[in-house]
């Protein structure tokens, strides 16, 4: 059994923050847990503008405070986000995130990340291995 809460993480190596300061991600489970996903508590900012790419993995959000916009940029599709919104990238669409209110979701990534992974220029997490 696995017990751990966010304040624990806070400040540790599962809080990432992006180097422009638009987002934070909590890493709660990790691929080193062996559970074959990662879970994540994420927020980004109100105001800013993040595109992101999964090509390597498929994210399930759920989004439990704030409001914003979805863009899905292979179709140029919108979604308006509220808390209780859910939407699954299940064939690696490239989106966009604009925040009008600051946002917090649940995010479960499959295969999981291991932690130390960082969006490219492209907004992709790289491909890596749990080690055995």
């Amino acid at each position: 059994m696995i017990v751990r809460t966010t304040q624990e993480i806070t400040g540790t190596d599962r809080d990432i923050e992006s180097e422009d300061g638009n987002w934070r991600s909590k890493r709660i489970i990790l691929g080193g847990d062996k559970v074959g996903f990662s879970f994540h508590e994420t927020t980004i900012q109100a105001g800013t503008v993040n595109n992101f790419h999964y090509a390597n993995h498929v994210e399930a959000v759920w989004l439990i405070e704030g409001e914003g916009t979805l863009t899905d940029r292979e179709t140029g599709e919108t979604y308006e986000l509220g808390a209780g919104s859910m939407y699954l990238l299940n064939g690696h669409e490239r989106h966009t995130v604009e925040p009008r209110t600051k946002m917090r979701m649940l995010c479960v990534f499959n295969p999981p990340v291991v932690g130390n992974e960082t969006h490219d220029e492209n907004g992709v997490y790289p491909l890596v291995e749990v080690p055995a």
